[in-house]
This record gives structure tokens, C-alpha cells and sequence, in this order.
């Protein structure tokens, strides 16, 4: 797995144990649950989910056009998941693109990996 940019939200999670393994330390309970925040509400899983279908690459006007929606509306949402360390942004010329961090992504899905939840019931 990739390691995470040291700026990332989400770089204090680099060495957690997946959920059930061991109690969260302060910095990492507020690092998952800004991130499972920015991922309650489904504009922005539904953006997730469009940026990835464009091999993970997509210009904020695209995404705007898309979804029928305003474009404050469209980066207010992206700045929530930029900020919970979900995406990150390149600016090219006068558009912004966004990225999802795969680093991210997979760290959330190792915590709630079923792997650890089946090792935890076994015991």
C-alpha cells in the first residue's frame, strides 16, 4: 500500500489497527469520523463514485454538468471530502480537477476490513 502525503487529514490513521483490533487513539477516532461524515451524505459518495469512473481524474465543471447541480454547490461537497483527506485537488489552467487518494480509501476500508470483524468473533 502507498504511504500517505504527511499533509493528508488522514495521515495519522498510517499506523491504526482496523477497528475492532484496538481502541482508537483521539487523533484517529477524529480522522474516521471526518471521514465517514464526508462520506454520509450521497452527492458526495455519488461524486466518488464519478470521479473514479474517470479513472480517478475529473474536472469540477464535468462533475457540475453532471449532476445538475450548481457549481458552488458541487465544490462546497468536494471541499468537505478534500478536507477529510478523501480527494485532493490540482488546479490546470482555470480548471480544477479532482483526485481520489488511494491511500485513503483502501486505510478506511482496511479498518473495516471483514477479515479483523471475523477475527474478532472468533475470539
Amino acid at each position: 500500500m502507498n504511504e500517505p502525503d504527511p499533509s493528508s487529514p488522514l495521515s495519522p490513521l498510517a499506523a491504526c489497527d482496523p477497528l475492532l483490533a484496538a481502541e482508537l487513539s483521539e487523533s484517529e477516532l477524529t480522522c474516521v469520523t471526518d471521514a465517514f461524515r464526508a462520506l454520509a451524505d450521497q452527492t458526495r459518495v455519488r461524486l466518488l463514485s464519478m470521479i473514479s469512473a474517470r479513472d480517478g481524474d475529473a474536472c469540477v465543471q464535468e462533475l457540475v454538468d453532471e449532476l445538475e447541480l450548481t457549481q458552488p454547490t458541487v465544490s462546497h461537497h468536494l471541499r468537505v471530502m478534500r478536507e477529510a483527506g478523501l480527494v485532493t485537488n490540482e488546479r490546470r489552467a482555470s480548471n480544477v480537477y479532482y483526485q481520489i487518494d488511494p491511500w485513503a480509501i483502501s486505510t478506511l476500508g482496511r479498518l473495516l476490513g471483514p477479515q479483523e470483524l471475523e477475527a474478532q468473533q472468533a475470539t
